[in-house]
């Protein structure tokens, strides 16, 4: 039951990064409110407003029909605007920063909710003109349903003004950067608090029993609540070998028990893997290190070259890299002082290594940001970190990136510069 439910979310988290995912909520509502006024409506709600507040209601037909009809037109006309104007965010998103980027603007809570309401306006409009029909030569009117249609408009039009200022704000660079960072922060907190609680006593696992996976798939998620149950009470360890958001291949060992487990429990075990077709990584805070990294690289290419852009990223690089410097390269699921299931994460010096190497192919060539990388790496050296070996690879990676920018620059100024980056991280 617990596997069905770790599946629930997962298809949740899924779904809730679709651009369509808020705007479906706010039409279904659209639709029934709509259907609980033709209600009411029939309950005679107009005819009471109209005995004790009749400058609420509409009380002519025609004039009902018309101001419907241009708020229904009106509202398309600024979803079509609302829903370009999403489009050339994220074209120009995916051209001129990264096309990584674009699951965290598709799935930007503000914007669905704004398309939505939109969206929810026109049906609960459209659905109350139905409901206006002609009793012989007069109209039998909802005037309160047509009142309420107006002032869904009008929170619209609202709600407009408020899609042009958001929507501004979220293409700059800046925003685009503090959002990836927060949610990456949050991401590599919430894992530090749980490694307080971890023993670190987990057994050698070279030796034991490997169980496959039976299609093929980026590796989303498991249940670590149910491996953490199975595995206390079959009272054996397990290892989850892949890496969440890596690709699984058909066959290939998905995790590993220091006992070994009939058919049934193999079964049991796999359903509590997620394995989806596209690439997904949302509870994963490497992709922001993927991300921010893929900036840089982007405005210093010939095409784009931003060097601002890239210096204003390095910043949150190197701010994401410390926090990264107080986990550690093992991540377990305890309980009771006691680990029961060991799981991969990428290391610290394969992590800096997949930063370092594409910043060292196109950025060797700028000084200014060779040297913001240098002084980067120059305070990281200093901080606090879980393990000494950290500031041993920050050091290498450094010397990496310095010695293929002398390689490629001939200015005596420039090499100067990075002779002193030398001598202060004595390399």
């Amino acid at each position: 039951m617990s596997s069905f439910f770790t599946r629930i979310l997962t298809f949740y988290r899924s779904i809730k990064s679709k651009i369509a995912f808020y705007p479906t909520l706010f039409a279904l509502s659209g639709i029934i409110f709509a259907l609980l006024m033709m209600y009411l409506e029939e309950r005679g709600i107009s005819d009471y407003l109209v005995q004790h507040a009749p400058f609420l209601v509409v009380n002519s037909g025609d004039t009902a029909l018309t101001i419907l009809s241009a708020c229904i037109a009106g509202l398309i006309s600024m979803m079509v605007f609302s829903f370009s104007m999403v489009m050339v965010l994220l074209n120009q998103a995916a051209s001129v920063y990264s096309p990584r980027l674009l699951p965290g603007l598709i799935s930007d809570k503000r914007h669905q909710i704004i398309l939505g309401i939109y969206i929810s306006s026109i049906l609960y409009s459209i659905f109350v003109l139905f409901s206006i029909q002609p009793t012989g030569d007069k109209y039998q009117i909802p005037g309160f349903s047509v009142l309420l249609g107006i002032l869904f408009t009008v929170v619209s039009i609202y709600a407009f003004i408020y899609f042009i200022h958001n929507i501004s704000e979220t293409i700059q660079i800046t925003n685009i950067l503090e959002k990836i960072f927060r949610n990456a922060s949050k991401r590599i907190s919430l894992l530090l608090e749980q490694e307080s609680s971890v023993n670190w006593n987990f057994p050698n696992s070279n030796s034991w029993t490997e169980y496959r996976c039976d299609k093929s798939g980026y590796f989303q998620d498991f249940s670590e609540r149910d491996l953490l149950s199975f595995s206390k009470k079959n009272k054996t360890l397990l290892e989850v070998i892949p890496i969440k958001g890596t690709f699984v291949l058909k066959g290939t060992p998905v995790f590993r028990s220091k006992e070994k487990l009939s058919d049934k429990a193999v079964k049991h075990l796999l359903r509590n893997f997620y394995l989806s077709r596209k690439e997904l990584v949302t509870s994963n805070y490497l992709l922001a290190f993927k991300q921010i990294t893929e900036v840089v690289v982007k405005a210093m290419s010939p095409g784009i070259n931003d060097p601002g852009t890239a210096l204003n990223a390095i910043d949150y690089l190197s701010e994401l890299i410390r926090l990264r410097m107080l986990k550690s390269d093992e991540s377990f699921a305890s309980d009771s002082g006691q680990d029961y299931v060991k799981m991969r994460v990428v290391s610290f010096e394969e992590l800096l290594y997949q930063i370092n190497a594409p910043l060292r192919k196109y950025c060797c060539g700028d000084i200014i940001v060779v040297q913001k990388l240098g002084y980067m790496y120059l305070a990281l050296i200093k901080q606090k970190a879980l393990k000494p070996s950290y500031h041993d690879i920050l050091e290498k990676e450094a010397k990496r990136l310095l010695t293929d920018a002398k390689e490629v620059m001939k200015n005596e100024a420039d090499l100067a510069t990075l002779n002193t980056l030398s001598n202060k991280l004595h390399i």
